[in-house]
């Protein structure tokens, strides 16, 4: 569903408008920004020799160095960063402002095809390709990348271009609903704002929308619907929710690919994902308005699913001979893509309703690791530490460490520890064709699917990071706080010292 106008007796789903006034004003703004060649040098020679010197071209964000030297401010423009940088848009050699003989257009294209080639990176291939054709080069350039950007754009403050606010909810929360009301009032306050808020608030009593007729600016209170998020995720510049974990969980579930920079307001049970208080909400977004954000990136998974063509023909084929013949032919011959999905905190895989435990096999890129006799086994992003995986007996890992954690749900085994494996590692867990039963699997709690025999998971780390707007730079000890508060680690009572004896 897409957007479109609205007014205040009609209160259906917004489309992106029926007028030209959108598309001229988006036009209009991606002529102003400034091209990624821009960053480069006028001169194609020199321009390679810049290419060469970056670490990572393809993410069109040169050397951390240089962040201050273009803007005096400290700031970075939100746009350029976390749009066009978690596309991983491939940077344009600039063309020169003449050419006097065709000798020079001739050298000219020479030289420009030099940087190009020198430019060309695994992540290209990656761009065009599924998760499951990947190489090692490119997924361990795809995770590094990812990384350095997240460590630059820790230390700097993003000031934000807000045209369109996006406002998501725990709609089963009555108080939250209100608050909700409150929150959107109270934003298009402020001139050339646009709130979005979900669909189904339309005809909620506790939302009432049709009492809101005398309020001014109401043609800026916009709704969404998830549809919308999938279709036009760049509609939106800036992400407020208003509930726990689940809903930030709900967030990353809509925008399955690239996700704008997301405040959680803290209105649920636990609060891991969620850092701010909504008491302190208006001193915050108008700090965010007038100061800009600082954002930590997310370790996400893209999870694809493979589908055998021979799931009855039991003890004709071996799952273990096929992940490693892929490896040698570039392509699963038996197999075919089945649904795909982009998580943030874990993908279980369980027996489901079977009533005795499942038979599953563990692979590291195209190698088998072990086989697993267990309920299930929990595969989570540092992020997703402290949910499942913690309760599987998991590592509790901060999510600033990239890395895989693999957790075996009751595992019938003594030695079967759970592990984190590297961010760089091409996680397969599937059923082989002479399991007893079935195994079903789920993504972040969702869009459950069952795994016949023969069938298998494939977990990578995703192009498309979540961008989390952090409190400030204190985020580690902010984790350390949460732990304590939440989950009371390691709280006991203190050792009485040893009174000292009088002489």
């Amino acid at each position: 569903m897409s957007f479109h106008n609205k007014s205040k007796r009609s209160p259906s789903p917004f489309t992106m408008g029926d007028s030209s006034d959108d598309e001229k004003q988006q036009s209009q703004g991606q002529q102003q920004k400034p091209p990624a060649s821009s960053l480069l040098s006028p001169n194609p020679i020199q321009a390679a020799n810049e290419i060469s010197s970056l670490r990572h071209p393809q993410l069109n964000v040169p050397a951390t160095a240089n962040f201050k030297e273009r803007r005096s401010s400290g700031r970075r423009d939100s746009y350029l960063v976390v749009h066009d940088n978690l596309l991983m848009q491939q940077p344009q050699a600039p063309f020169p402002v003449s050419a006097e003989t065709s000798e020079e257009n001739e050298k000219y294209s020479s030289e420009i095809e030099e940087i190009r080639s020198a430019i060309e990176t695994p992540i290209q291939r990656l761009n065009n390709s599924k998760s499951l054709q990947l190489d090692s080069d490119a997924l361990a350039e795809l995770v590094v990348s990812v990384r350095d950007l997240s460590k630059s754009l820790m230390g700097f403050s993003m000031k934000l271009k807000m045209k369109n606010i996006m406002v998501i909810s725990k709609l089963m929360d009555p108080e939250v609903v209100d608050n909700t009301r409150d929150l959107a009032l109270w934003l298009i306050k402020h001139d050339k704002l646009n709130v979005y808020v979900e669909d189904t608030l339309a005809k909620h009593p506790n939302f009432g929308y049709d009492s809101l007729s005398s309020v001014d600016g109401l043609d800026r209170l916009k709704f969404w619907s998830s549809k919308a998020c999938a279709s036009h995720p760049n509609k939106f510049d800036f992400v407020i929710t208003l509930g726990g974990d689940g809903t930030v969980l709900y967030t990353s579930w809509l925008f399955q690919k690239v996700v704008p920079p997301v405040l959680c307001f803290s209105m649920g049970s636990l609060g891991f994902l969620t850092d701010f208080d909504y008491k302190l909400k208006e001193d915050i977004l108008e700090d965010v308005i007038k100061n800009g954000v600082m954002c930590s990136l997310r370790m996400r998974f893209e999870c694809t699913i493979m589908k055998s063509r021979s799931h009855h023909k039991k003890g004709q084929f071996d799952l273990a001979e096929e992940i490693l013949d892929a490896e040698k032919d570039g392509l699963f011959k038996n197999h075919y893509e089945g649904e795909s999905y982009c998580i943030l905190n874990d993908v279980v895989v369980d027996r489901g309703p079977n009533p005795t435990m499942t038979t599953t096999e563990l692979y590291g890129n195209f190698s088998l690791l072990t086989s697993i006799e267990a309920d299930g086994c929990v595969i989570s992003t540092p992020s997703g530490s402290t949910a499942y995986s913690l309760s599987a007996g998991g590592s509790l890992v901060h999510p600033d460490i990239p890395g895989i954690l693999v957790s075996p749900v009751c595992p019938h085994t003594l030695s079967f520890r759970p592990l984190v494996v590297p961010d760089s590692v091409i996680v397969r867990i599937g059923v082989p064709y002479d399991a007893r039963v079935s195994a079903w699997c789920s993504f972040d709690g969702r869009a459950r699917v069952e795994l016949q025999r023969g069938d298998f998971l494939t977990v990578v780390a995703s192009r498309y990071p979540f961008p989390k707007v952090q409190h400030s730079k204190l985020a580690t000890e902010q984790w350390f706080h949460r732990l304590s508060k939440t989950l009371h680690w390691n709280q006991r009572s203190r050792q009485k010292a040893i009174p000292k004896l009088s002489q």
